[in-house]
């Protein structure tokens, strides 16, 4: 089981980025996938989420209307188009697959991606 997240780095605060996230190993049409980030000293978050069934989004506050989750399930890839960046989304981008199966949960992780917005 592998995701490899790409497409961080350095931008201007108001630019775009766009991150994907590719999966092997696991079929990743039946699992929920986020998008979470970590900033220096402060805990991980949630930024965005598109569940397996039905394919509905959710983000948190301070990103809705800026960054938007796309998911591919033939090309196993799951994509976060990150738009109006401030420099508040500087912070390590982490790409995570969930199922809930028979009362056991399966998480996945990526290695993480860099996004960096400065002037």
């Amino acid at each position: 089981v592998q995701l490899v997240e790409s497409g961080g780095g350095l931008v201007q605060p108001g630019g775009s980025l766009r991150l994907s996230c590719v999966a092997s190993g696991f079929t990743l049409s039946s699992y929920d996938m986020s998008w979470y980030r970590q900033a220096p000293g402060k805990e991980r978050e949630l930024v965005a989420a598109s569940t397996s069934a039905g394919g509905s989004t959710n983000y948190a506050d301070s990103v809705k209307g800026r960054f938007t989750i796309s998911r591919d399930n033939a090309k196993t890839t799951v994509s976060l188009q990150m738009n109006s960046l401030k420099p508040e989304d500087t912070a390590a981008y982490y790409c995570n697959a969930r199922l809930r199966l028979s009362g056991r949960v399966y998480e996945y992780w990526g290695q993480g991606t860099q996004v960096t917005v400065s002037s």
